[in-house]
């Protein structure tokens, strides 16, 4: 079927600009996300750039990454800093945070230098997460004195010089503690918020400029966001944002979903938007509207694991596998099909919608791991469809945002499992402008309808002629294989902004127009 949509553009409207760190990533230690996915050593057979991926920074590089958050997630807690500097050759191996789940060890060939050379790479600003469930304050200080001070002004920076970088590396971003409602502590808030006080004022103490991060909620849980604010509302504000971490999932599998499924997936993914305004809310009330935009450093699809190429060639070679002890399967490695593009790009123009109140986001992860842009292992790296979805939006990062609405109305369905109808809006949209370029981008939420839509702009004339992106399929299960890594692409063309334009079912479309 296909269903008309009046699409209105209000270009003077203006609604803020989208900061380019809410198109993030995250790279923890887990799985396969670091080893055999960023990082396969300088001796490797793999085409590498001084130890890592060559064709992930390449491809990473492209879609302009903003900021980069690592080591953790949960390996931060037991993360020590000084384990992951000097030779490589004399790095402790310790036992991993996930080794119950995967058997895994930590080399420590990825550390500091290894991170921050990735991400001068890829040229993305790093984002620590910093251990303040294992570690001092001034465990901490010293990181940060390591990173930023200037050559030879302090034994710490004569001895990253040693370690062979002499100028400072400017890490501006510091998480104080992750999850610490969980694997951070298992803290309350009140906890929470006065260890954070404690560890920022000593954190500030070693550079004024830092933006510090405070572990926000797990969820919608908007009782955290209040107890902890009401606790550092008289510090010294020395907060810089303030976290979420939300995911959705649990719906069918990665690869193997009903229509309703790939409904309540989406309604958990929109979701976020009230998660969102709730925390906001409280940071209003707070007044810390200057301190504590949003860091949504966690988000994505969460599915079951066991769908992802590691488990396919275990699968298909045990007895190789059985003949190397060492070759496991990717903790929480999934495939990523046209579903999960819909959800990235719906929760990227939730982002856009809102940029007074996101400072920065960070999907889960990079490759290999949860809602992840590549999946990459011995011989093989494909892009996976949510990553077409970052490269097509791209171009939003530090534009205005601008207000765009349509007609197109809602899909209902049924909710088995508390037996109610609910909705979920058929066509998602955002916009930006910059340098005299409007950017729309549009996703049909439909999982069997193509959306007709034409687009009125208000307040500007546009140029006939528009860039046309669209990442679409003939099946919603779709996705890339090491087989067919190109099952799934983005296809470009030209269109002319007064016709009528088609975006099929669960697909994703960028528009770029001028102004004149």
């Amino acid at each position: 079927m296909a269903a008309k949509v009046n699409v209105s553009l209000f270009v003077p409207e203006k609604l803020g600009t989208i900061d380019p760190l809410i198109y993030g990533h995250f790279s923890e230690h887990i799985g396969g996300v670091i080893y055999d996915g960023i990082w396969v050593g300088e001796n490797s057979h793999i085409p590498n750039i001084n130890g890592f991926r060559k064709d992930l920074v390449e491809k990473f590089r492209a879609i302009k990454p903003s900021v980069l958050r690592w080591p953790g997630g949960c390996f931060a807690e037991i993360y020590n800093w000084r384990d992951g500097i000097g030779p490589k050759e004399e790095r402790p191996i310790i036992r991993n945070w996930w080794i119950g789940d995967d058997g895994r060890y930590e080399t420590n060939e990825f550390g500091t230098h290894e991170f921050i050379e990735f991400c001068r790479l890829v040229g993305a600003e790093p984002y620590i997460a910093a251990n303040i469930t294992s570690m001092t304050p001034m465990d901490i200080r010293d990181w940060i004195d390591y990173c930023n001070s200037p050559a030879g002004t302090t034994t710490m920076a004569r001895l990253r010089e040693k370690n062979g970088h002499k100028e400072p590396f400017n890490v501006k971003y510091w998480g104080v503690g992750n999850e610490t409602w969980g694997g951070g502590g298992n803290m309350t808030p009140e906890v929470y918020g006065h260890e954070f006080r404690k560890y920022s004022v000593i954190m500030r103490n070693s550079a004024s400029n830092l933006c510090l991060i405070g572990s926000g909620a797990n969820h919608n849980d908007w009782k955290w966001a209040r107890d902890f604010l009401n606790v550092v509302e008289n510090s010294d504000r020395n907060m810089g944002g303030f976290s979420l971490h939300f995911y959705c999932g649990t719906q069918g599998t990665a690869t193997e979903f009903t229509e309703n499924q790939y409904y309540r997936l989406l309604r958990q993914a929109a979701d976020i938007k009230s998660a969102i305004d709730r925390n906001w809310g409280f940071v209003v009330g707070y007044g810390l509207e200057k301190h504590g935009r949003l860091v949504i450093d966690e988000w994505g699809c969460w599915h079951k694991g066991g769908s992802g190429p590691s488990a396919d060639l275990i699968n298909n070679n045990r007895q190789a596998a059985a003949n190397n002890p060492n070759r496991v399967e990717n903790l929480f490695e999934q495939q990523s099909t046209m579903r999960d593009a819909v959800v990235a790009a719906l929760s990227l123009n939730i982002f856009n919608n809102n940029p007074e109140k996101i400072l920065m986001t960070t999907v889960a992860q990079t490759v290999n791991n949860l809602h992840s842009l590549f999946l990459a292992g011995d011989g093989y790296m494909i892009c996976t469809p949510t990553y077409h979805v970052f490269d097509m939006m791209k171009y939003h990062q530090g534009a205005k945002a601008l207000r765009i609405i349509s007609d197109a109305g809602e899909i209902t369905y049924n909710n088995p499992e508390n037996g109610r109808e609910e909705r979920i809006e058929r066509l998602s949209l955002s916009a930006s402008e910059k340098d005299g370029v409007i950017t729309v981008t549009a996703a049909n939420l439909s999982y069997n309808d193509e959306l007709h839509f034409d687009l009125k702009a208000y307040g500007v004339k546009l140029q006939d002629v528009c860039e046309y992106e669209l990442l679409t399929s003939d099946d919603v299960h779709h996705h890339n294989t090491p087989e067919e890594p190109e099952k799934v692409k983005l296809s470009k063309g030209i269109l002319n902004v007064n016709d009528e334009i088609i975006i099929p079912p669960y697909s994703v479309a960028t528009l770029r127009m001028k102004s004149i």
